[in-house]
């Protein structure tokens, strides 16, 4: 029997949505205030969401339970499964001190942090972005900030505030394509939209890297790599998402970036004499000077995982192995069996389909191991060593991969159960307001998710509704769901883990959380501004493609 959403319980909106947020709130406040172990935090809030889900909103428990355990299945495939393999790989690299020349080729490149902070957390991370997504380009380039010198979490932090301005068109464009399949609305037109939102973003987000890092005083002597690293990444982005589609934007941007700042380090270095204020606690030098061999050895791995990843993104290759092994399972006792209603969904919707997909080929993870296994073999891994540092990492993510498993349980019982579209009713309800607002819903959709292409799943059919119904364009109002939820990519559970497993300061999850949240707000808050004026302001109104 199909269930059908109920998104006012209590027949009191404020009520409802005050208690739809109570698994959210208790999440936050368990993990910011009284900094209580991630993974439980994540129980509790899954605890408190279910509780809602059946005891309020009147969801049948059997489906509650399946849409936890779907959830959690998909924590642990393909995202666990990514980060899992992500971190083996860099443990290999590091067994066999790889990462040790890689830094000093990195300082011979750059021995300014501040520029180095550039070169990898942005520009490297949006290239990565493009690949894989996920979470994979916070944990590399966390763990290479590591290798720099970066305090640990510092580096987290530093690595979720880059990871911004390209996660729109990640994971070779899914977030615009899954926001076409869900309203219906053009994927080269929603791309020309968003190309025309985060460009904006992606020169600020280097000059707010440096500053979040060592203030205004190092941003004064480093401005130029900023500057640089910026237009060359966002002059491409609005090209390509404008000209070509979603497809290939931050693989394209993300090299113009790297390039560019390769090109700006032969002419130009910073000449201040600006230290951060925390000191590099980099590893000690080799006492080596590094040789062409050791330092093109040290790239090497890197250059095979950026390869696998790449042929893994093509589509056609992830058809072909899809059809070699990628079998799907419908979810039972929750496919079919719950309806989203008007006004989330158009009325006479289909129930939810809930398939899980054992991509086991074609998951971003399996190139990941792909390339751990070709690096392991030419640094002469025994099967033993290889088998033993495998088991090893498992060990050392097990919590990691407890709490993902757990937030994307809590992510889905709050969608199956509608809780999810009752938050979002409440930011509906802002009227001419609502091209504001409507970006905090992308960024809330993030948060609670951890992914902008959930958060488009989520709320991308209830911002074509809600735009239709105010006059306001659809497509700019699903470019802003996804746009304003690149902001609250930096504040989901699942980032914070993956960084915080990345780089070793596991625990600290409460820690990073306060110290990006701010930057998340303030960030997602100029976001709503922009999409405000390009809703009512020419010359803003004229960048507003034809639906």
């Amino acid at each position: 029997m199909v269930w059908p959403q109920n998104y006012d319980p209590l027949g009191n909106p404020a009520l409802s949505t005050l208690v739809a947020a109570l698994p959210v709130i208790a999440l936050l406040v368990a993990i910011a205030v009284f900094q209580m172990p991630v993974h439980r935090a994540a129980l509790l809030g899954l605890g408190l969401a279910l509780a809602v889900a059946i005891g309020i909103f009147h969801m049948p428990a059997g489906a509650a339970a399946a849409s936890a355990v779907y959830g959690g299945a998909f924590g642990l495939f393909p995202i666990g499964w990514i980060i899992l393999n992500v971190i083996f790989f860099y443990q290999i690299t590091v067994d066999r001190g790889l990462f040790a020349t890689l830094r000093e080729s990195l300082a011979r490149v750059t021995p300014d942090p501040r520029v180095q902070l550039v070169l990898i957390a942005f520009a490297f991370g949006a290239f990565l972005e493009g690949l894989a997504g996920f979470g994979a380009p916070v944990a590399i380039t966390g763990a290479i900030l590591i290798q720099l010198g970066f305090r640990p979490l510092t580096a987290s932090c530093l690595a979720l505030l880059a990871n911004t301005a390209p996660v729109a068109f990640g994971s070779v464009g899914i977030p615009i394509v899954t926001l076409e399949q869900v309203t219906g609305l053009d994927a080269r037109t929603l791309s020309v939209m968003v190309g025309r939102q985060l460009p904006f973003f992606s020169v600020l987000i280097p000059f707010w890297l440096i500053a979040a890092y060592g203030g205004w005083r190092a941003l004064r002597g480093a401005w130029p790599a900023a500057l640089a690293a910026g237009l060359a990444f966002a002059i491409p982005q609005a090209l390509v998402s404008n000209l070509h589609g979603p497809w290939l934007v931050d693989c394209v941007a993300g090299a113009c970036s790297i390039g560019s700042l390769i090109v700006l380090l032969r002419l130009w270095r910073p000449r201040d004499d600006w230290q951060p204020a925390e000191a590099i606690a980099a590893p000690p030098a080799s006492g080596i000077a590094p040789t062409r061999a050791r330092t093109f050895r040290a790239w090497l791995p890197w250059a095979v995982l950026s390869g696998c990843i790449l042929l893994w993104g093509l589509p056609d290759f992830g058809v072909w192995l899809n059809h070699v092994f990628g079998p799907q399972y419908a979810m039972p006792g929750l496919n079919g069996l719950v309806q989203r209603v008007p006004p989330v969904a158009l009325a006479g919707a289909k129930p939810e389909g809930v398939i899980f997909r054992l991509n086991l080929l074609s998951a971003t993870g399996s190139a990941i191991l792909l390339a751990a296994i070709i690096v392991a073999l030419a640094l002469r891994y025994s099967p033993r060593e290889f088998c033993r540092l495998y088991l090893r990492t498992i060990w050392r993510v097990r919590w990691s991969l407890v709490t993902i498993a757990a937030m994307l349980a809590l992510g889905n019982v709050t969608k199956y159960s509608g809780t999810d579209a009752t938050l979002g009713l409440a930011l509906a309800r802002t009227g001419w307001f609502y091209p504001f607002f409507g970006t905090m819903l992308g960024w809330l959709g993030v948060a609670l998710t951890g992914s902008d292409t959930a958060s488009n799943v989520l709320f991308g059919s209830l911002q074509k509704i809600t735009a239709g119904q105010l006059g306001l364009s659809p497509i700019l109002m699903g470019a802003a769901n996804s746009s304003g939820g690149v902001m609250g990519k930096m504040i989901d559970a699942q980032s914070i883990v993956v960084a915080s497993t990345a780089t070793q300061c596991y625990g600290q999850e409460g820690a990073i959380l306060r110290r990006v949240f701010w930057h998340s707000l303030a960030l997602v808050t100029l976001v709503g501004v922009l999409v405000m004026l390009q809703a009512y302001v020419w010359p803003f109104s004229l960048l507003v493609p034809k639906s």
